[in-house]
């Protein structure tokens, strides 16, 4: 009997610690690998970053998403991406030298320089960019339950630009440099506020 509550009392606890650390991965926090260059300056090729499940997605926030079924070059169900949020449900996007409108007042764009923001952004608006789509073709507006998204490096960026809306049930979480906060990087600029605005 001596033995059995020995066992049992290292054997619970680490029950229940794998048991805690599997609920909190699963629902509230996980740990990704960055992979390519399409964030950059923000966020490297091989950085670790957290991914918080429960954060609201605003817009200027980084998320992580699964992209098979919103990109078509994304062939397997584990291609995962990290884009920034530019549009929110029921937002107009458009594009012009650089310049973000998020329902024609000019976003925030800090995170990056000017020069990053008029290189590789385009001339466009939503409407003319959802003629190349497969899907949401002659979008006006970011339809609900979908998001605008665009990398920081915009001249390499596989993003919304070319395939579409991403699906609110695709996203995994918020991504967060490590550590996590106001000094760890640009990535962190998460807002809902336009350039000028409060």
């Amino acid at each position: 009997m001596k033995i059995l509550k020995k066992i049992f009392s290292w054997v619970f606890p680490i029950a229940m610690g794998l048991l805690i650390g599997f609920a909190v991965r699963q629902y509230f926090v996980s740990a990704s690998f960055i992979k390519g260059t399409s964030m950059q300056p923000n966020l490297q090729n091989a950085e670790v970053v957290g991914v918080f499940k429960t954060l609201p997605i605003r817009r200027n926030a980084v998320i992580i998403f699964n992209a098979h079924g919103e990109d078509p070059e994304a062939k397997a169900s584990t291609d995962y991406y990290v884009k920034r949020v530019i549009g929110l449900p029921g937002d107009t996007v458009s594009s012009n030298n650089g310049t973000i409108y998020v329902n024609n007042q000019p976003l925030n764009q800090s995170y990056i320089s000017q020069y990053q923001r008029s290189t590789g952004t385009g001339n466009w608006n939503l409407q003319s960019l959802s003629t190349h789509w497969m899907k949401d073709q002659n979008s006006v507006k970011v339809p609900r339950n979908k998001y605008f998204v665009l990398g920081d490096h915009r001249s390499v960026s596989n993003d919304s630009r070319y395939w579409g809306f991403v699906d609110k049930d695709k996203v995994l979480g918020v991504v967060k440099t490590v550590p996590f906060d106001k000094n760890a990087g640009k990535v962190n600029h998460s807002t809902d506020s336009l350039a000028g605005s409060n």
